[in-house]
């Protein structure tokens, strides 16, 4: 046994404890602000209904509309990829499992809407109406994942309306038998941070008048205007807009054609690749990185009707948009109708299905510390398992086929997926 090495060192133990006590404050607000990822599932899509249409088929018509798309103008796994350019090993297994998915789960996320795309005359009676519907749902198992309103905004001149309609819909919820776990708010056009606190306000004010845990209730924000980005003082509002949700903000929606409009853009150009499009969302990313606010896309608004070769060039469109989406790490994204959704799960399936392999040898390799053609670090290890528990997710792989080539279980992805801060050295059962 070789002699141990003397270790000397020149500072007292006093400098190491003066420098963590200065920065005490500093370790706190980096845990409050910057928790992580939540590490719950997040939809891949999220799918606006109007307050006066929805009904209690409305998540099963979807998915039937969809597969109706599907067998008029793709009935089997060849005709599909030919028109989306699926490699031929994925055609098969990705065509089967849109079509499951369609008849299992065809909404992931679903929002009933009051506000851009409201057509009714009595909004009380329709967001009354509404929470009696979706607690049926979720009774009964019917509900998408996750559901629920898109109230109107907080600016003057619809506050009260927006305000009432939570309310309504809410009470209505607590009457049919509670708040639901998937229950989701969105908050559309905010401009400043202080209509988030106003916001904030309301929920606090629901919740105490009910009994209810301080912070039950969380909610979206939309990003609609160009003051949500970059405030008249030069700073990114959005990022205080996380700050004034006092931790309730659980995401941020890009809005494609009201933020498009807000800066100019004409109407044939407004898209989600336009270049103004892709600045928006960047800043909206870095701003809620490591906050456990997550970042959704937005929409396109070609639809795929009309002829079978019209049909097609717009799911060309959908499937494009979103696998650029998914390539930049927007998981999420809107579909206004149901024949966008066997696009969705296209290029969700086939972005999963195509990654998966290398993935888990990779994330396998670095668990078992065996090496291998990259060298992973632990934050890559933490982006492959993530990558993995979305694919799982939503379907796009089996818990099986990620067992036997990672030799994990769930528990031991999660681990990797959501390390306390400082420790991303997570280890496989």
């Amino acid at each position: 046994m070789g002699q141990q090495e003397k270790v000397s060192t020149s500072l007292a133990g006093a400098v190491s404890e003066g420098i963590s006590a200065s920065l005490a404050a500093v370790d706190a607000e980096l845990d409050r602000r910057y928790p992580g990822d939540p590490g719950t599932r997040q939809p891949v899509h999220t799918v606006y209904v109007p307050g006066n249409l929805f009904d209690a088929g409305t998540v099963r018509s979807w998915g039937d509309q969809a597969l109706a798309a599907l067998d008029e103008h793709a009935p089997d796994a060849a005709s599909l990829a030919a028109v989306l350019g699926l490699s031929d090993d994925l055609a098969e297994d990705v065509y089967g499992r849109v079509r499951a998915k369609l008849e299992r789960e065809p909404i992931e996320d679903l929002r009933v809407d009051f506000e851009d795309g409201y057509g009714g005359d009595d909004e009380d009676r329709d967001a009354a109406r509404a929470a009696r519907l979706v607690s049926e749902a979720y009774a009964n198992g019917t509900a998408a994942p996750y559901t629920g309103i898109r109230m109107k905004c907080m600016e003057a001149a619809v506050r009260d309306r927006g305000i009432r309609t939570t309310d309504v819909f809410l009470t209505g919820l607590l009457e049919h038998g509670g708040l639901p776990e998937g229950l989701v708010l969105t908050l559309p056009k905010v401009t400043y941070p202080e209509q988030v606190t106003a916001f904030v306000r309301l929920l606090e004010a629901f919740e105490e008048a009910h009994g209810l845990d301080a912070g039950r209730l969380g909610f979206e924000i939309q990003i609609e205007t160009s003051q949500a980005i970059l405030a008249a003082d030069g700073t990114a509002a959005v990022a205080r807009m996380i700050g004034a949700a006092e931790g309730r903000a659980t995401g941020l929606h890009y809005g494609t054609f009201d933020y498009s409009a807000c800066l100019g853009v004409s109407a044939a150009h407004q898209a989600s690749d336009h270049p103004a499009a892709d600045h928006a969302k960047a800043i909206m990313q870095v701003a809620a990185a490591g906050t456990g606010v997550r970042v959704s896309d937005g929409s396109t608004n070609v639809l795929p009707v009309g002829s079978t070769a019209q049909v097609h060039e717009a799911w060309r469109l959908h499937y494009g948009l979103t696998r650029r989406a998914l390539a930049r790490a927007y998981y999420q994204g809107w579909d206004m109708h149901p024949g966008h959704i066997p696009t969705r799960y296209a290029a969700v399936f086939a972005f999963y299905r195509e990654g998966f392999e290398a993935a888990a040898k990779r994330l396998s390799a670095y668990a078992n510390h065996a090496g291998g053609d990259v060298m992973d670090e632990p934050a890559t290890a933490k982006a492959l398992s993530s990558y993995l528990l979305r694919g799982i997710d939503c379907g796009a792989l089996d818990t099986a086929e990620v067992d036997a080539l990672t030799g994990m279980t769930r528990a031991a992805l999660d681990r990797f997926a959501a390390p306390r801060r400082g420790d991303l050295t997570a280890s496989a059962e």
